[in-house]
């Protein structure tokens, strides 16, 4: 009894952090297998699931779609696709989405590819210019969704 009398104080303190790491969940939609890259495509705490960025690459590859900005918008969209897939989720489910773009320029082409993958309500969105994407792509999409 005295035992779990001074244990108790600390379990009161580590239950929460405990139960945190126990609710993790990884999803992967097997895209990037192979390829020894440091991130997981999608890490799911307490309902939500955080995309990491995802640019315009052919599935399986380290590769840049051709085509230009439309090409690889519509790819990076599609790769965020297969994720929600492998986390039994759809664009329905998102959000949040934070959009780098090379160019600014490229924003109303990107937002013409864009709403053909979401339906309104859109989700919350912030978008930016950044220099030196990964890859030298196009643009990078992050996103945000909810089970």
């Amino acid at each position: 009894m005295k035992m779990l009398q001074k244990l108790l104080p600390a379990l009161v303190v580590l239950a929460p952090a405990l139960a945190l790491a126990a609710d993790i969940t990884h999803h992967s939609s097997g895209a990037f297998e192979g390829q020894n890259l440091p991130f997981t495509e999608a890490v799911e705490a307490h309902g939500l699931v955080f995309l990491s960025g995802q640019i315009g690459v052919k599935p399986g590859t380290l590769e840049l779609v051709e085509g230009g900005i439309e090409a690889q918008a519509r790819q990076t969209m599609d790769n965020i696709s297969a994720t929600l897939e492998a986390a039994d989720l759809t664009f329905a489910d998102i959000i949040k989405c934070t959009v780098m773009l090379a160019d600014m320029a490229d924003w109303p082409a990107f937002n013409a590819v864009y709403v053909d993958y979401f339906e309104a309500p859109y989700p919350a969105r912030s978008a930016f210019g950044s220099n030196g994407l990964a890859l030298g792509g196009a643009l990078e999409v992050e996103c945000i969704a909810a089970h």
